[in-house]
């Protein structure tokens, strides 16, 4: 890879898997499928009931693996041919990788992913329904790998690494309402160049200059990207 591709750091969020039809709970009132999120996205939901919240994560599984990714994935993909690009998701699908992209950071883990109860770094790929008895290496029940509300984000260090070095940071899809992710932006040095790419951007993001594209991801990657492009070439100060 050259040296002197302008490092170009993404976040992406819930709004461009919406896009390929993907759920997101946030525009629902924190239900998720008809399930309250406490239930079936926290660790206390968890310890509760194990089997409700295998049994939703399954059905997650079985629709992420089917969903295809759209033109604003697929753009992503395409930037890594002139630009050094990162992309850090909050998203458990793999709509990047398939896509094509080569450098992502799942956050909030993969849903393609089990690990053990006790060892989050004994992990498996896992593309069938995870059930009640299904156990690690390690004898201990076997979980979906995602960062529930209520858990440490254990990649959050890297990236705020990442984020510190990025000539260009972009967050695309997100509410900018979860936290640590939220944060991110806030890493990414004050002479980078930042967007925000959604359909409802805050009106205070206390990030200083900012480009706001409010569409949606495939329509907003299309602005994002000629912008881009101008700042590679010479033409944005």
């Amino acid at each position: 890879m050259s040296t002197n591709k302008l490092k170009v750091v993404v976040l992406t969020g819930a709004g461009i898997s919406a896009e390929s039809g993907l759920q997101t709970f946030r525009d629902s009132d924190g239900l998720w499928n008809g399930h309250n999120v406490d239930d079936v996205a926290t660790i206390d939901g968890w310890r509760k009931n194990p089997a409700l919240v295998l049994a939703f994560y399954n059905d997650r599984r079985e629709t992420a693996l089917k969903a295809e990714p759209n033109h604003a994935h697929k753009i992503l993909a395409e930037l890594e041919k002139d630009f050094d690009v990162h992309i850090i998701t909050q998203n458990i699908d793999n709509l990047h990788e398939k896509a094509g992209s080569t450098h992502i950071y799942h956050l909030h883990g993969e849903i393609s992913k089990c690990r053990s109860e006790k060892n989050i770094n004994l992990k498996y790929d896992y593309d069938k329904p995870l059930k009640l008895g299904d156990v690690g290496n390690d004898g201990a029940q076997l979980r979906p790998d995602i960062v529930w509300f209520g858990e440490a984000v254990p990649m959050m260090d890297k990236v705020m690494k990442l984020c510190e070095q990025a000539d260009v940071f972009v967050v695309i899809g997100s509410s900018l309402q979860v936290y640590p992710a939220a944060s991110l932006i806030h890493y990414a040095p004050p002479f980078c160049h930042k967007f925000v790419i959604d359909k409802c951007i805050p009106s205070n993001l206390g990030v200083g200059k900012i480009v706001r594209i409010e569409h949606s991801a495939t329509v907003g990657i299309d602005v994002f990207k000629t912008e881009l492009y101008r700042i590679k070439d010479g033409h944005v100060k």
